[in-house]
């Protein structure tokens, strides 16, 4: 079965488990996959169940999600076309980073593999979408890097690596400070973060959405 032979709730539920689990390996629990996809957790827990039922997701009575072999590929499967799209929103027609998440959520569960070859093979064949998140490979194989919370990063010089699209507004805060994917800042000892010598001023929570690197030999602001 290919995955667009799979119903639309169907598949948001295997990409969210997914996506859930992508930058922290821990058990997706019901309560997150409900909060994630907007629903009630008795309807997410109804969804999880009719998963299960067709091989596609393992669930422990109180316990956590996890993907079988085959949901897994599904959901990376959706994952590619989400993050390629969003790439190809950007790069070819001038959607700003905040505004490609929802016009992508819409847009993933219509377009066929063919267009997505083609969308691939226009851009370049991409690693990574405008807000660093990898794109995975056709066959399902994904670079992610060793990133860490900003609000987590030991004092030093560090890149961003990926920028979480879940606020909007902190995309177009940070897009009007001048402040995107590779940008070079120095965490202080007092967990202050500056870009080019000036102070970030981030809002409340700003720092857990910005993922950073150590920065290599070369590339110390």
């Amino acid at each position: 079965m290919a995955v667009s032979d799979l119903s639309q709730a169907t598949q948001d539920y295997l990409k969210c488990v997914w996506t859930l689990q992508e930058w922290d390996d821990g058990p997706v629990s019901v309560t997150a996959l409900a909060e994630r996809l907007g629903v009630r957790p008795s309807t997410a827990s109804d969804g999880i169940k009719k998963l299960a039922a067709q091989g596609l997701v393992e669930h422990i009575a109180y316990g956590g999600i996890t993907l079988t072999s085959v949901g897994r590929a599904h959901a990376v499967a959706m994952v590619r076309r989400h993050r390629l799209l969003e790439t190809y929103l950007v790069q070819e027609l001038g959607y700003g980073w905040d505004e490609v998440h929802d016009e992508a959520e819409v847009l993933e569960h219509a377009v066929t593999d063919r267009l997505m070859a083609a969308i691939d093979a226009r851009l370049g064949h991409p690693t990574r979408d405008p807000h660093g998140d990898p794109i995975p490979a056709a066959d399902g194989a994904a670079h992610l890097p060793d990133a860490v919370p900003l609000s987590a990063a030991e004092p030093g010089e560090v890149v961003i690596a990926r920028l979480s699209d879940a606020d909007p507004s902190m995309l177009r805060r940070l897009a009007d400070a001048g402040i995107g994917l590779d940008t070079k800042l120095t965490v202080g000892a007092d967990g202050t973060a500056a870009a080019a010598g000036a102070e970030v001023r981030l809002a409340e929570g700003d720092a857990d959405g910005i993922w950073v690197t150590r920065a290599s030999a070369g590339q110390t602001a």
